[in-house]
């Protein structure tokens, strides 16, 4: 489960996203783009080129979660 609170840094990318990227794909972007570590904790929002879905990208002590919707 995911865990949201109030100390929860949520970023959002303003750019669109190819959604053929996975969990590494998306990590990198953090990096290089964002300039943030994806092992933080923060939640990372992406969006696609048709803004018609989104993906959000977090990491906890078990690995990462990638929900898409």
């Amino acid at each position: 489960m995911i865990h949201l609170t109030a100390d929860t840094q949520i970023l959002i990318a303003t750019n669109h996203v190819d959604f053929r990227r996975g969990i590494d794909g998306l990590a990198s972007l953090c990096e290089q783009q964002l300039e943030q570590s994806p092992h933080s904790g923060a939640m990372f929002v992406f969006i696609n080129r048709a803004h018609t879905m989104i993906r959000i990208l977090c990491y906890e002590e078990q690995g990462f979660w990638l929900a898409t919707k």
